[in-house]
């Protein structure tokens, strides 16, 4: 040991390595919760599309198909975006959770509108078609969102 060198007592080096553990311990948590969250939302969408097929094909026609799937795809976006960040950023005070969980709630309205009008600009896709899907299945992810939002 150098002269003049501070050594830190073995409780303090014991504590942070429990820390340390317990930190690598939360981050393996967090990206199961997120790693189930994603596979109950692509289950959701999927069950959607399922569902949705025959009544969108006979209601609008087949190209009104494509429209359904990407609606409910951007939808599925917007969730997993929110879903990353409530999983990322780690809150420890209920305050702290409560701005968590308006940011996720804020920037999944706003990729799904931005994805949205995208959407809709390209013409590529029946637009009516697009909007009725995107918000079906955005209010059916909205609750796996909440799950996750509570769930700490």
């Amino acid at each position: 040991m150098k002269p003049g060198q501070r050594t830190l007592p073995k409780a303090t080096l014991v504590a942070s390595a429990a820390k340390a553990e317990t930190d690598r311990a939360m981050g393996s948590s967090r990206s199961l919760r997120y790693a189930r969250f994603l596979g109950l939302a692509v289950l959701i969408v999927a069950a959607l599309c399922g569902v949705g097929f025959v009544p969108t094909s006979r209601l609008a026609g087949a190209e009104a198909v494509p429209a359904m799937i990407v609606g409910c795809l951007i939808s599925f976006a917007s969730a997993a975006l929110a879903g990353g960040l409530l999983t990322a950023v780690g809150a420890d005070t209920p305050h702290a959770r409560l701005k968590r969980s308006f940011l996720a709630m804020t920037v999944r309205l706003a990729a799904v509108v931005v994805l949205g009008v995208a959407a809709v600009a390209s013409g590529a896709f029946a637009r009516t078609t697009l909007l009725v899907w995107m918000a079906t299945a955005y209010v059916a992810l909205l609750p796996l969102e909440a799950k996750l939002a509570v769930a700490e």
